[in-house]
């Protein structure tokens, strides 16, 4: 007994030190909730990655420039060798043929020649259909990675807030049981007099230390939820975990709560809109397929300098068109034009998918709007009644008309409602950033 009396001491003492003040080393940031936002847009890892994805995206678009735009190719090749073909060709490209070079010896035995070859390329799209498509398609792509990184930033402001909000709830719910061990505190000591007078028996003492264990438990499990949301808002705002952050923000409850019949999702929703586009893809994706059966024409330019001695000697150059007309791919268009058509219901599906789960979940977050008002207006007049009669039975108990489980009863119900009450604030406040969310405000 001694023991356990000597560990609800410790732990009411631990509960006179507040864990909500930075210790030492750390460093104290206080923050709104639209300064967190803030933060969050400018230094979140997973926005970061999404705007890096539309950067990805228009390096691809640049790609597809070569649609257009000619390719320049410059190359040297050397070649040293005594075939009579290549021999007499060399010569005849180095413009250093003579008439001795004709003798049947010469050309049959002709010496060791080289041959240094400088070539300039260049090829220039005329006609590829199929190819002015994929350019079409990597310019929509780059449009729904700008609204998948919209969304992103959405989402991840969302997670900030719904935290934010979890913080502030612990931060109450431990003003609230500070406040009910202080009075525990008060209660406990006036038993342990009535214990010590002959006037209380020892259960009846000892079910007050219980309560006071009971409280200071509830404490230490919002110490545990504050660290976890803390945790949480250190990585998704990128600080460093020495930085004890202080919300000064607080669960306000506005006025009035949005109608049921006000259920739409607006069709310019970002993540709406990415899924979209994603459609536009597959149908690009089916023409592309169908293009590529259509014949694929480029121009071509070549200048050669041929030499014994690297940029000198003779020169040459040629210009010409090539036409490629895949008449019979085995089937691999026809296959590529049916997985595309595919595709594109795909992604019809899983936009009406998302906007029916978003007309579901608004209609989930006006509902939960609603029940949670409510629910404050209950639980503020809870308090009120707890309170009245936790002062009456607390002035009772004091003069030794109440019993210690009538003062138990009361001080819990009035704690439970304190904390029932910053609760429901909580769920107001998140529905409707849900709300707001859901519908892409």
């Amino acid at each position: 007994m001694k023991v356990y009396k000597a560990l609800i001491g410790f732990c009411v003492a631990g509960s006179l030190t507040s864990p909500l003040q930075a210790k030492a080393g750390e460093t104290t940031l206080k923050l709104s909730l639209s300064d967190a936002i803030s933060m969050a847009r400018q230094n979140n890892s997973s926005i970061k990655a999404s705007r890096s994805r539309i950067d990805q995206a228009e390096a691809r678009v640049v790609q597809t420039r070569q649609t257009t735009l000619p390719k320049v190719t410059l190359s040297e090749t050397l070649m040293v060798t005594n075939d009579p073909g290549a021999a007499l060709v060399f010569k005849l490209q180095q413009s250093s043929i003579q008439t001795m070079d004709f003798l049947p010896d010469k050309l049959n035995k002709p010496d060791v020649i080289n041959d240094f070859n400088t070539s300039l390329q260049v090829m220039q799209p005329v006609y590829n259909a199929d190819a002015a498509i994929g350019r079409s398609i990597a310019v929509t792509a780059k449009k729904a990675e700008e609204h998948m990184a919209v969304r992103t930033e959405e989402t991840i402001s969302f997670q900030v807030s719904k935290v934010y909000y979890g913080l502030i709830l612990a931060r109450k719910n431990i003003e609230a049981v500070e406040q009910s061990i202080k009075t525990m505190q008060g209660h406990s000591n006036e038993a342990s007099k009535a214990f010590s007078a002959g006037l209380m028996t020892k259960s009846d003492k000892l079910s007050t230390e219980v309560r006071l264990a009971e409280l200071q438990e509830q404490k230490l499990m919002l110490y545990d939820a504050i660290k976890d949301a803390t945790d949480a808002l250190h990585v998704m705002l990128h600080l460093d975990s020495h930085v004890a952050i202080v919300p000064t923000g607080d669960l306000v409850i506005d006025g009035a709560v949005p109608g049921g019949e006000n259920k739409t999702v607006p069709e310019n929703r970002a993540d709406l809109k990415a899924l979209e586009t994603s459609r536009q893809i597959a149908g690009y994706q089916a023409d592309m397929a169908r293009a590529s059966r259509l014949p694929r024409v480029n121009a071509f330019l070549q200048t050669n300098l041929h030499s014994d001695n690297i940029f000198s000697g003779g020169s040459s150059w040629g210009l010409g068109m090539n036409v490629q007309w895949n008449i019979f791919d085995g089937m691999s268009s026809a296959g590529q034009i049916q997985e595309a058509k595919a595709k594109e219901r795909e992604a019809m599906y899983n936009y009406e998918n998302a906007r029916s789960n978003s007309i579901a979940e608004v209609d989930k977050s006006i509902r939960s709007m609603r029940t949670a008002k409510a629910r404050i207006a209950v639980a503020q007049k809870s308090i009120e009644e707890s309170k009245i009669s936790l002062d009456y039975i607390g002035s009772q108990y004091k003069t030794g008309m109440a019993m210690t489980f009538e003062l138990l009863m009361r001080e819990q119900a009035y704690t439970y409602a304190k904390m029932r009450l910053n609760q429901a604030k909580y769920d107001y406040c998140v529905a409707k950033s849900e709300l707001a969310y859901y519908r892409g405000n």
